[in-house]
């Protein structure tokens, strides 16, 4: 083991012990959040606005009088309060991913058959969606465009955004990015106590839809609480990503793509895959020269210690088969020919090819959205899009002549199994015939 970070070989006898206690990370339930959660969820749907108002000014050092100043009046009035290239960036960012997500839309269908009978689908927006963007440590523009804009695309009625301002505070850049990305309301409360106004309203704050955004344990915990009363993007995991390399990338370049994830918080995962050992030390070397050049080096150096890892592989066909056992949520193919190796891919959340594709792009402005899977659910789900906030109806038309048809077949299949109503009402169209 490094000093820096973990060295595997997929070849050696231990691989898959190790290989899989590095890909465990701590998600069990803490029963002292769960129990404060539901202490707060309770409250909020109980009291409202009284219980809101009491945990922000408990939790976020607040003086809140009433429920109404939670609201922010005006957030595009902060569109002047940031640095005219921030905004510029915002923009320029805001119009990628727009124009991305734009082909996302999913239509309206249907077709006709012989005897007249129409079947479809009838494709509508929600109502209304709620987006948490999480505040105090840091500021997180790129996860309201992120958020915000598929479900704008999407045609959702009303977007509510909730974002925490501790001592007060809310960065403006994150109210300019609101306001660029369309967003409706914007109310400054956070914590479970947000989620639970999103769930079951208030007299201030609506109820919604849908609420998506990531958010802190006790944040998750209340979006797996709610859930069912209203629908969840994801419950998220730590961030990852992991990198396949033929030896030709330069090592700085992949050193820094592993500190690109390992700097958002320390069970942060950053692995590298390549058949070349020497490539792999040379990753290392840049590793130690970069890391104290880092603002947040104390947070990528724990996070490399505990979960990160350089793994050598037989062969790059071996560090494709790796990467789609451990479905990581970024996966960078910086090889020198990644359209070769896409077609083997069948688990990852967002994939970037090539040498000159960093996952940071992804993060900020491609256009793709960086909410993604995490901790292997790339195995089964999908990126947030412009269809998590559409619902499709299905469409059944029936002539009188598909009806006689079809409702033989249906009370033949009900009178299976003994629901006598459901054959007749079925039986009464196709004696109707």
């Amino acid at each position: 083991m490094s000093a820096l970070i973990n060295r595997l070989d997929a070849r050696a006898a231990d691989f898959d012990a190790r290989l899989t206690a590095l890909l465990a990370w701590d998600d069990d339930e803490r029963p002292d959040v769960t129990r404060a959660v539901k202490e707060i969820l309770d409250a909020v749907r109980r009291e409202g606005d009284a219980a809101l108002v009491r945990y922000t000014n408990r939790f976020d050092r607040r003086a809140v009088g009433a429920a109404a100043a939670l609201e922010v009046a005006d957030p595009a009035a902060s569109l002047d309060a940031v640095p005219e290239a921030v905004r510029a960036a915002l923009e320029q960012a805001a119009a990628r991913i727009r124009s991305y997500h734009e082909k996302h839309k999913a239509v309206s269908w249907n077709y006709r058959e012989a005897d007249g009978t129409v079947l479809g689908q009838l494709v509508t927006p929600l109502d209304r969606v709620g987006i948490y963007v999480p505040g105090g440590k840091a500021a997180y523009p790129s996860s309201v465009l992120m958020n915000a804009i598929p479900a704008k695309v999407a045609g959702v009625g009303e977007i509510v955004m909730v974002v925490p301002a501790p001592d007060e505070h809310v960065e403006p850049v994150v109210l300019a990015a609101a306001a660029i990305a369309g967003v409706d309301r914007v109310f400054t409360i956070g914590g479970a106590q947000a989620i639970g106004a999103l769930a079951y309203g208030t007299d201030t704050v609506p109820a919604v839809d849908k609420i998506v955004g990531p958010g802190n344990i006790y944040v998750a915990t209340a979006k797996s609480m709610v859930f069912g009363r209203v629908g969840i993007d994801m419950i998220a995991g730590p961030s990852e990503i992991l990198v396949v390399c033929d030896g030709g990338t330069d090592p700085d370049w992949i050193a820094m793509d592993l500190f690109s994830q390992a700097e958002h918080d320390e069970q942060a995962q950053s692995i590298l895959v390549s058949p070349d050992g020497a490539f792999l030390d040379a990753v290392e070397a840049s590793i130690a020269r970069l890391l104290p050049t880092l603002p947040r080096a104390d947070i990528v150096r724990t996070a490399l210690a505990a979960r990160g890892a350089l793994v050598q592989v037989s062969d790059l066909d071996a560090a494709v088969a790796l990467a789609n056992r451990i479905a990581p949520e970024h996966l960078e193919l910086s090889v020198a020919d990644p359209q070769r190796w896409l077609a083997h891919i069948r688990h990852a959340g967002a994939i970037f090819l090539g040498r000159h594709t960093p996952e940071a792009i992804g993060d900020y402005c491609a256009g793709p959205n960086h909410v993604l899977p995490t901790a292997g659910t790339a195995r089964f789900s999908s990126p947030l899009g412009v269809y998590d906030f559409q619902k499709r109806s299905s469409v059944i038309d029936c002539s009188p002549e598909g009806a006689a048809h079809l409702g033989r077949i249906a009370a033949v299949l009900a009178t299976a199994e003994g629901l006598d109503a459901h054959a007749r009402s079925a039986a009464y169209r196709a004696a109707d015939e």
